[in-house]
């Protein structure tokens, strides 16, 4: 199966020191409000997600969720999930590191469209 959500090892290494801080994690991409476009780390269940929302996979057994209206923008590209230096100014958790999240995007070859792994719907 084909994910729809990587992470770099940079941000895989920043996952950990956050897990290592706050405990279990999730990420919900933001749709555009707070700073830009960027996925939002938070302690897990700190954001609510609803019937409105889709779990696209797991990066370091965090879910990550995005709206279905803005899974309709995502839903031909893989995310994968980076880190950059630089102060964002949302409510993400590694925000006071100095360092923050940044999705970078590709389209899927058709033949990775064939072999997604399902999506997961709040239960």
């Amino acid at each position: 199966m084909v994910k729809r959500v990587t992470v770099s090892a940079e941000a895989s290494d920043l996952i950990a020191q956050l897990k290592k801080r706050f405990g279990d994690l999730m990420f919900h991409q933001s749709g555009g409000c707070c700073d830009g476009s960027q996925p939002m780390c938070f302690e897990k269940g700190d954001f609510k997600v609803g019937e409105s929302d889709v779990c696209l996979g797991s990066i370091d057994d965090c879910e990550f969720w995005m709206s279905k209206d803005q899974f309709e923008y995502w839903k031909y590209t893989q995310l994968n999930i980076v880190i950059t230096k630089g102060r964002g100014s949302s409510f993400s958790l590694e925000i006071p590191t100095g360092f923050r999240f940044i999705t970078q995007s590709r389209m899927f070859t058709e033949e990775e469209l064939n072999n997604l792994e399902p999506l997961k719907l709040v239960e």
